[in-house]
C-alpha cells in the first residue's frame, strides 16, 4: 500500500459495511484480550500519574505521547489479521513512527478545533474524516499532511456510514466510562474496529500494489 494505490482507490471507490467492521474488531480483540487489557491498564496508569503528580504536563502528554501509545493497538491488529503471533512489546512499536504520528495529532486537532470554533459541524466532519490518518501513516508511509488528506478523501466517499460507526463507538465508550472498568474493554475494541474498517476499505489498494 502506498500513496499511489490509495489515490487509485479513491478514484474507483469501495464497499464498506459497519456491521462487518464491528464483528472483525471483536474477533481481533478476542484474540488479544489479556494483552489488550494489560496495555490499556498501562496507558491509564500513565495518565493517572500525570494527572495526579504533573497535571500541568497533561497537554504535552496528549500531544507527544498518547498518539504513539494508542497506535500500538493498530499495529497489533495488523499482526493478528495476518495470523502472526502477537507479544506484549508489539503494543509499544508505535514509537517507531513517532514524528509523523505526533504531527498528525497536532495538525489534525488544530483543524478540528478550528472547525468546531467556526461552526461545530466542520469540526465533527473533520473528526470523522481523520479516522484513518494514523493508519495511513503507519501502513502507507505517507507524511502527516498526506495522511490527513488521504484519510479525508477516503472516508468522504462513504461518510454517512463512517459517521454512523463513529457515533456507535462514541456511545460505546460513554457507556464504558460509566462502568468502573468499562473503558479497558471499549477503547481497545474501538481501535480494533477502526483498524478492521481500514483493512476492509484498503484491501484493493494492497492487492493492486502487490
Amino acid at each position: 500500500m502506498n500513496k499511489k494505490s490509495l489515490l487509485l482507490l479513491i478514484e474507483e471507490g469501495y464497499e464498506f459495511d459497519v456491521e462487518n467492521s464491528l464483528r472483525k474488531g471483536w474477533e481481533i480483540f478476542s484474540l488479544n484480550i489479556i494483552n489488550s487489557l494489560a496495555y490499556m491498564m498501562f496507558i491509564f496508569s500513565i495518565q493517572l500519574m500525570v494527572v495526579l503528580y504533573m497535571p500541568e504536563l497533561m497537554l504535552l502528554y496528549s500531544i507527544l505521547v498518547f498518539p504513539a501509545l494508542i497506535c500500538g493497538f493498530f499495529l497489533v491488529a495488523n499482526k493478528s489479521s495476518q495470523n502472526e503471533p502477537v507479544t506484549y512489546p508489539d503494543f509499544f512499536k508505535g514509537f517507531k513512527y513517532y514524528i509523523p504520528l505526533v504531527l498528525i495529532n497536532v495538525v489534525g486537532q488544530v483543524l478540528v478545533a478550528l472547525g468546531i470554533f467556526v461552526l461545530i459541524l466542520p469540526g465533527i466532519f473533520l473528526t470523522v474524516s481523520y479516522m484513518f490518518a494514523f493508519l495511513i501513516a503507519l501502513f502507507a508511509g505517507t507524511d502527516f499532511w498526506q495522511s490527513l488528506e488521504l484519510s479525508r478523501k477516503l472516508i468522504y466517499l462513504n461518510f454517512k456510514k463512517f459517521f454512523i460507526l463513529f457515533l456507535l463507538l462514541v456511545v460505546l465508550n460513554v457507556i464504558g466510562a460509566l462502568i468502573l472498568i468499562g473503558l479497558l474493554i471499549t477503547v481497545p475494541f474501538s481501535m480494533y474496529v477502526i483498524y478492521a474498517a481500514f483493512e476492509t476499505v484498503t484491501r484493493n489498494a494492497v492487492t493492486e500494489e502487490e
